[in-house]
């Protein structure tokens, strides 16, 4: 999914720099992935050169986004799902972040086509599958040969 998706909503991002929003947000942009905040208490400001959105519906037609990445609570998830998929035509891939859950979204995504993963990080197994976390020392149980480009 990591290598199929190239542009991310990321739906209650914060510009705080303390949050893990922020950490994920960052850690993806520079990664290449074009990220594109969406918070409404945030909407009008910035956040690594980006306008932050109030809402899915808010993204210009014209970006593209191929995945939606979530950083709200569970009971938020089913009408998140519901907006994307009415104002992102192009969308590929659902993605819950760690804690967040919710199997009947999960399955409707997937029976609507989408790639969909639950409770995990994006920016954690982006560096476990590309062998990021080998460089700190961390066994990721992954035998690979090469290391990705940086």
């Amino acid at each position: 999914m990591l290598r199929n998706v190239r542009s991310v909503a990321a739906v209650g991002v914060s510009p705080k720099d303390v949050r893990p929003s922020y950490f994920v947000f960052r850690y993806m942009h520079l990664r290449g992935y074009k990220m594109i905040p969406v918070n409404p208490m945030h909407a009008g400001k910035t956040l690594f050169g980006q306008p932050i959105y109030g809402d899915l519906s808010e993204i210009p037609k014209d970006q593209p986004v191929d995945m939606v990445n979530v950083f709200r609570r569970s009971e938020f998830v089913p009408d998140i799902y519901d907006n994307a998929r009415r104002h992102l035509p192009g969308l590929k891939a659902l993605w819950l972040q760690i804690g967040v859950i919710h199997d009947e979204t999960i399955r409707q995504a997937e029976q609507d086509g989408l790639d969909a993963v639950q409770d995990r990080c994006p920016k954690m197994e982006y560096q476990r599958l590309f062998g990021e976390l080998r460089k700190a020392g961390i066994n990721t149980r992954i035998i690979s040969s090469r290391l990705p480009p940086f």
